[in-house]
């Protein structure tokens, strides 16, 4: 009996790997391989997973949840460099570098995650270069995404941030124009490198001007090729509001 047990505890593990979009494509046996060196983690809300400066053991991949990397300054000013949600990793660069990690990972809500040793995985790297191969494709992706981060913090205002962040998820869900923010009020002004309450004075203007709806972490597009304009500073917010009612633009959290 326990030898079954054991045996879909294995198999279930194989199918969870095997979905993970950083190991698509590859034969059974290497996902067999990689389930024979990967350790199942669990984390609670606000628990942190690494620190910056700790030693690059191997990476992540998240199974449920959602995880925030982050930077801290001096002064202790937290910046959001991404959100990661199930399927995808996080912490692989030391795998290629075997550097300390960069910045901080936390675990934003209960999360579990795959981690994969760096000494095991380079084992398994050397006789198959194809997972080095999928690992570069989603790093070259990634860093895309960073230097489109940067060129929003240092080039554009608040509302083109919020407006490039708003037509970036659009995307990620396949175009559509109804939105589910999935971090809280806090966390999103971070990643925008503003503060709450400018992130909800822009929010009303966008809403006041006819660009989205807002309930909440809800949101609605309304005028795309708005928000493309505002993104492109092609366009910006109008400094008056008048004197509509005062729309639900308070995000939930903090």
């Amino acid at each position: 009996m326990l030898f079954f047990a054991l045996g879909k505890i294995i198999m279930d593990l194989i199918e969870h790997i095997a979905a993970i979009p950083l190991f698509e494509g590859l034969p059974r046996k290497q996902h067999e391989d990689l389930a024979r060196i990967v350790v199942h983690r669990s984390y609670k809300r606000g628990q942190i997973i690494f620190s910056e400066g700790d030693e690059g053991t191997g990476f992540y991949v998240v199974i449920s949840g959602r995880v925030k990397i982050f930077k801290l300054s001096p002064e202790g000013k937290e910046q959001i460099l991404h959100v990661f949600g199930p399927g995808e990793p996080f912490g692989e660069v030391p795998i290629f570098t075997g550097q300390p990690f960069p910045a901080y990972a936390e675990a934003l809500d209960p999360s579990r995650v795959l981690f994969f040793p760096r000494d095991a995985f380079v084992g398994l790297i050397k006789k198959d270069p194809t997972l080095a191969l999928n690992m570069l494709a989603i790093l070259s992706r990634r860093l895309r995404r960073f230097t489109l981060l940067i060129e929003d913090l240092s080039l554009k205002e608040v509302p083109g941030r919020l407006a490039a962040y708003l037509l970036y998820l659009s995307d990620q869900h396949g175009g559509s124009n109804d939105l589910q923010l999935d971090v809280a009020k806090g966390q999103l002004a971070s990643l925008l490198g503003t503060i709450p309450e400018t992130l909800s004075r822009v929010l009303t203007k966008m809403v006041r001007q006819g660009l989205i709806q807002s309930d909440g972490r809800r949101l609605r597009i309304l005028d795309r090729q708005g928000l493309e304009e505002l993104a492109m500073a092609e366009r910006r917010l109008n400094s008056k509001i008048g004197s509509l009612p005062k729309p639900n633009t308070e995000l939930q959290g903090d």
